[in-house]
């Protein structure tokens, strides 16, 4: 389901002056007025959470799960361990 985000048209209460965020269906019309104080709302447009590309599959806990080991440069050819098992630090020495 999604979450809608709804902003108050006139004067309205603290929660619906500065936008509020309602959980609905699909196939739920719009609200018309704030559940709170009754104001007249209208629905904002705004950005899709999305995830773009596979930045997601590259996390740490992501690797770690599917027993990867993932290491991060920490300077001077050294590097250290940030996901899964394996040796804490790894140098080019």
């Amino acid at each position: 389901m999604p979450i809608y985000e709804y902003i108050a048209t006139e004067n309205g209460c603290a929660r619906c002056a500065p936008g509020f965020d309602h959980l609905q269906k699909l196939s739920d019309g719009d609200l018309s007025c704030c559940p709170d104080c009754g104001a007249p709302v209208r629905r904002k447009i705004s950005a899709p959470n999305t995830i773009v590309g596979n930045s997601h599959l590259t996390s740490e806990g992501h690797a770690a799960k599917h027993g990867f080991t993932q290491y991060r440069r920490a300077g001077g050819g050294v590097y250290e361990k940030t996901a899964g098992k394996g040796p804490d630090f790894i140098s080019g020495d």
